[in-house]
């Protein structure tokens, strides 16, 4: 980051500096003329002359050429050397200035070395050193007479590349930075957009796609520095640029690929995908090798070109494929993408010699491509804050509606368990049965645990227990016990339309602060009582959610000293009040958890309540050593409905399987929304043979089913199912997830619509 920060900041001041340039021009002659080649190295006086440097004009072996670079019939030949009669003209400071040269030279005048780049060996051969520019001072009195070049090459090209000029020194300071200018001020923008990026990358939730923008914008921002040839004069090591302008550059269709992956990541761009890792794994092999001395870097060039051109026309036929499927933004972004290609690929045929040379403006392809993308992506993010915004004002709405509804509970539990006393024999047994009710895992467990407890909290007097049904308006019994007494008057329903039965008042001598008015006898309990079990609801409020009637014996006094029916009244009371707060909290729990345990879209449980319920049925599979069984099931061509009806359509299709799953299995069994199309279902206590014949009826019945979506009839959908059961498919049972999840894969590699074991099993 400090490295970037400190070249922006020279990168600005060089500007500023270049701005009251802009008009100017440099003076200066272009030398296009009287060229002449000769291909192999010139031998060496004993002096270190070199002997064709001594040819006059019309010498054997000297051929003209328009152009000093790539001469005719190279045929493999590495050395070649050319020369140009300078021109007369009045200079005050002259130098030769050369765009470039592949790959190293001498220049000689009056047989005299003035000038090399690169070092030379005896053979007359040398290693990449970069692609500089080339000042070349002139001595006096060089109008009129031959200036030689001594060019080695292994490369492609071979010679000198681009313009060959005379001008003065000053002139060609200005000619330089004049003609860096465009570079040096889109590469400032397209660093700063980088930065932009970049800190978004780290404080946003899509970091993906603002770290793709970053990488693409130093990409091209570096690239646009290390190519333009005023990076010589913020730091003059041509090589270490070349190296800068050889990654950032192969780096670009790395950006790219991966900036329309994200685009098209709705469709799973595979090819796309591809592109920018063999790209990647391009960059990394092409520097590496190049650093270490195995390779040259020139020679990484024309290898990643073609592989460009390839990945190009790869990326377009992908495009092309989906480009009905995208929005109006994303085919902005690819019209820019071609343009910024267009110019990439001009580009390149210039530095092969397809073209003439000519000044291709990358940089303006840089730039749109870069500003279409921030555009788009700051459009994107300003839309996206706004939802999260909405979103978190009803979150917050919703917390403190739900924490008020919580803190009223919790009050009124805090007020109640002040009045718990236990005063008899009972205080053991109702700690445990308290106890057991803090182990389930619902208000449906809770009451089945207490149908089967009541009797011991009740004797010896005989009782019956019922369960709220049909929102109230009738209660259901779920046990009864005692010998003796009119049993007739536990009716198996009992009809509450017209009111529930009142409660029995509490003795005021039993209350905990006695009434004023409590006489010294109180009335005797006998007959059949009433106590209510409250169960208080966040959503609700309070509930009347079971019924104790309990029948005192005529003989039984309160007035007793001993366990009279007043004491036992007094005890019943106040360990109901205390079971209806312990099933309060377990009610207040369920709402709670179902928040967090609920799919919203289906109504089933979600994947977290079934990662921790299939942990606690299987150790109490292992513990009461019962069998457990395991299904798995998958929506068939989903991604296929979904593409052709539409999202919607597909979650009515979700919520209509969800139905029929429902009312398939049993109540002890668990149905839960897995992930996508895919659901589960614990059925504890059932063996792989029912396991299978349960998803044998549920294939049969989603096959009669229709969606519906609006008005419209969809047709119909089929089921994978894969079933895993234990002991029957493992000894282990932790293994039955992915023993149900293989299967499920058979099901579906065997043709879909259809049920599959685990391959341990031989099917029924």
């Amino acid at each position: 980051m400090r490295f970037v920060s400190l070249y922006l900041a020279r990168l600005t001041v060089l500007m500023v500096c270049l701005l009251p340039l802009g008009a100017a021009s440099a003076a200066s002659q272009t030398l296009s003329e009287g060229w002449e080649y000769r291909w192999g190295d010139s031998p060496f006086r004993n002096d270190g002359t070199p002997a064709w440097t001594l040819d006059g004009p019309g010498e054997d072996g000297w051929r003209s050429i328009g152009f000093p670079s790539n001469p005719p019939n190279r045929d493999g030949r590495e050395h070649v050397w050319f020369r140009v009669m300078l021109p007369d003209g009045e200079w005050q400071e002259p130098v030769l200035y050369i765009f470039s040269v592949d790959l190293i030279v001498q220049v000689y005048f009056d047989g005299q070395k003035i000038y090399q780049y690169g070092t030379f060996d005896e053979q007359g051969r040398g290693r990449f050193e970069g692609w500089p520019w080339h000042e070349i001072s002139l001595p006096e009195g060089f109008e009129g007479k031959y200036l030689y070049f001594r060019v080695f090459s292994d490369y492609t090209d071979i010679g000198l590349w681009g313009e060959v000029s005379i001008m003065n020194r000053p002139d060609l300071v200005l000619f330089v930075l004049e003609n860096s200018l465009e570079s040096l001020v889109i590469a400032t923008i397209s660093m700063l957009i980088g930065l932009l990026a970049l800190i978004f990358a780290v404080l946003q939730a899509k970091k993906k796609s603002f770290a793709s923008l970053a990488l693409f914008a130093f990409s091209s921002g570096a690239m646009l520095l290390a190519e333009s040839q005023a990076s010589q004069l913020l730091w003059n090591v041509p090589l270490v640029w070349d190296y800068l302008a050889a990654a950032s550059y192969y780096l670009l269709p790395v950006a790219m690929a991966m900036l329309l992956e994200q685009w098209l990541a709705d469709h799973r761009p595979r090819m796309i995908n591809l592109v920018w890792k063999v790209h990647l794994a391009y960059v990394v092999a092409a520097i590496g090798l190049s650093l270490s001395g195995a390779i040259n870097l020139s020679s990484t060039f024309p290898p990643f070109d073609a592989l460009f051109l390839v990945s190009l026309v790869t990326i377009t036929v992908a495009v092309i494929y989906r480009f009905r499927h995208l929005l109006l933004e994303q085919r902005i972004i690819l019209l820019a993408y071609a343009i910024f290609s267009v110019f990439l690929i001009v580009d390149m045929a210039v530095a092969h010699g397809l073209l003439p040379w000519g000044r291709v403006p990358v940089s303006w392809g840089a730039l749109l491509f870069a500003l279409a993308v921030v555009v788009i992506s700051l459009w994107h993010y300003a839309r996206t804050q706004q939802a999260l915004y909405r979103l978190t004002l009803s979150l917050e709405q919703q917390v403190a509606e739900r924490t008020e509804k919580a803190e009223t509970l919790a009050r009124r539990e805090q007020a109640r368990v002040r009045l718990l006393t236990f005063e008899n024999e009972k205080k053991q047994i109702l700690n445990d049965i308290i106890a057991g009710l803090q182990d389930c895992l619902g208000l449906s467990q809770a009451f089945d645990y207490l149908a089967r407890v009541m009797p011991d909290l009740c004797s010896p007097v005989s009782g019956a227990f019922y369960l709220r049904r049909d929102e109230g308006k009738t209660y259901e019994r779920l046990n009864h016990w005692g010998y003796g007494g009119n049993m007739s008057e536990f009716a198996l329903i009992l009809d509450t339309s017209e009111g529930l039965p009142s409660p029995t008042e509490v003795p005021s001598r039993y209350r905990e602060t006695p009434l004023d008015s409590v006489t010294s006898q109180d009335q005797v309990l006998q007959g059949t009582t009433c106590f209510w079990i409250t169960v208080q609801s966040a959503s609700e409020g309070a509930l009347v959610m079971g019924l104790l009637l309990v029948e005192i014996p005529e003989n039984f006094s309160a007035q007793d000293n001993g366990y009279g029916a007043a004491r036992l009244f007094h005890a019943l009371d106040q360990g109901l009040q205390r079971i209806g707060i312990t099933l309060s909290s377990i009610r207040l729990h369920e709402e709670l958890q179902k928040y967090s345990y609920e799919d919203v879209l289906t109504g089933l449980n979600n994947r977290r309540y079934f990662d921790q319920l299939l942990k606690h049925e299987r150790a109490g599979a292992v513990r009461n050593q019962v069998p457990l069984a395991l299904l798995i099931v998958d929506i068939d061509h989903f991604k296929l409905f979904n593409d052709t009806h539409g999202h919607e359509a597909g979650d009515s299709a979700l919520k209509t399987v969800a139905t029929v799953l429902l009312q398939q299995f049993r109540d002890s069994d668990v149905v839960c929304r897995y992930g996508g199309e895919e659901f589960v279902v614990i059925m504890p206590g059932a063996n792989l043979s029912a396991a299978r014949e349960k998803a044998e009826n549920l294939c049969r019945a989603i096959r009669t089913v229709h969606i519906y979506h609006g008005d419209q009839d969809l047709g119909g959908v089929t089921l994978s199912v894969g079933v895993a059961g234990w002991p029957e498919c493992s000894n282990d049972p932790d293994a039955l997830l992915g023993l149900a999840d293989r299967a499920l894969y058979r099901a579906k590699e065997g043709g879909r619509d259809r049920i599959e074991g685990c391959s341990t099993c031989t099917p029924p």
